[in-house]
């Protein structure tokens, strides 16, 4: 069943975090992705939404990193349930897409809930002073709609921060797959 993105309040500061990277071993925190904004995406490896978009989420941590905005993937899931989300198969997940952003693991659940994540994909932006000025979805696409994955709706957000605008309002948010909570 699909669900959609709970729409967090603009403005709220990013909840602060320190988390896993499978891929790496390493621990990846909040204060560690410094940049004039910040991306954070909360997926899963098995999610048909997160499936749909996985090129296009490569393409815009690509394209991020060119201009100097680090961007970060969060998987929440419950691998107890969903042993396909753990983190061995995040790390050949992200290999198979090309995903050059790190690729964190959730175990607890803790860092979904701060975000008040609901879905997967579901995108957060944050400007230079990390407060959140854009929630929702990437773009318009979803699966069998047949319009591309561009990321443009995250694409708009982020170049609005780098370029001083305020950033639309408007904002749809993301569906996808339930964030499977323990």
């Amino acid at each position: 069943m699909a669900i959609e993105s709970t729409m967090l309040e603009l403005g709220t500061p990013a909840p602060p975090f320190a988390l896993p990277e499978p891929a790496t071993g390493a621990t990846l925190s909040l204060d560690d992705l410094t940049g004039p904004a910040l991306v954070v995406t909360f997926i899963c490896n098995h999610c048909p939404y997160v499936q749909h978009v996985a090129a296009g989420l490569a393409e815009l941590g690509r394209d991020l990193i060119d201009k100097g905005v680090p961007m970060v993937a969060i998987s929440s899931n419950d691998v107890t349930t969903y042993p396909q989300d753990g983190p061995d198969q995040m790390v050949a997940e992200a290999q198979r897409h090309g995903w050059t952003f790190p690729y964190l693991y959730d175990e607890t659940q803790d860092i979904a809930r701060a975000f008040s994540a609901a879905c997967t994909p579901d995108t957060f932006v944050f400007d230079g002073d990390r407060r959140l000025v854009y929630r929702g979805q990437l773009d318009d696409s979803r699966p069998k709609n047949d319009l591309p994955v561009t990321g443009a709706d995250v694409r708009a957000a982020v170049e609005a921060v780098l370029a001083g605008r305020p950033v639309d309002p408007n904002q749809r948010p993301s569906i996808g797959c339930g964030i499977k909570w323990r």
